[in-house]
């Protein structure tokens, strides 16, 4: 087996603290129950995550299975504030479309922020598999991996990798710099697409016509 360099926590730890921050500056209008449930949740698991420096290919089970189960977690409390965001914009009585253009900014960021983790969490089975060389098929096609002397000898995606790769998605609708070559990876880059465009395209729009 091809072992390559394990890749460090720190990464995705600290896109999983900036989620927590973005959170906590929403207003409360776009936030459902306490506002500090989410970033507990996210944070206390945080700790024993963080505990081992890198991701190995015999890494316990549950550390994979926890890091998907916050990822969810944050893209449904995401889905949730952008459906708020909607509903305050075309039928609540809107004033103040300045606070709302800042709560679309935060929102589309938590949705870049958090389909980096996904496509690092699932492409090839995930950082620990990677690091191991495991050969499994990849679910996202990088330029390096088209073009090997593009790159230095045994290339492997990192965290900023696959966060370039959501942020690129998302302000385009549509792949831009990696491709998606798996079902599971064509369903997140739509769907991170999807919120993208509802955010920008009818959110901050709304609040842009408030404004005047």
């Amino acid at each position: 087996m091809d072992t390559v360099e394990p890749e460090p926590h720190w990464p995705p730890a600290l896109a999983l603290l900036s989620c927590m921050v973005l959170y906590f500056v929403l207003p409360n209008r776009l936030v459902v129950g306490p506002r500090w449930i989410l970033p507990l949740l996210i944070g206390l698991p945080l700790i024993p995550l963080l505990a081992k420096r890198h991701r190995h290919p015999n890494e316990a089970p549950w550390v994979r299975q926890l890091t998907i189960a916050l990822i969810a977690l944050i893209s449904v409390a995401n889905l949730v504030s952008v459906a708020l965001l909607v509903h305050v914009l075309l039928i609540a009585n809107v004033s103040q479309g300045r606070n709302l253009i800042y709560s679309a900014v935060s929102v589309w960021l938590t949705n870049v922020i958090v389909y980096g983790l996904w496509f690092w969490e699932i492409d090839r089975g995930g950082p620990h598999l990677r690091a191991g060389g495991a050969g499994r098929l990849p679910d996202i096609q990088f330029p390096q991996m088209e073009n090997p002397t593009l790159a230095p000898a045994k290339w492997r995606p990192k965290f900023f990798d696959y966060l370039y790769t959501s942020f690129a998605n998302g302000t385009s609708f549509a792949p831009a710099d990696a491709m998606p070559l798996t079902h599971q990876a064509k369903v997140l880059f739509a769907g991170e697409s999807l919120v993208s465009l509802v955010t920008i395209a009818v959110v901050a729009a709304r609040a842009v016509n408030i404004l005047k």
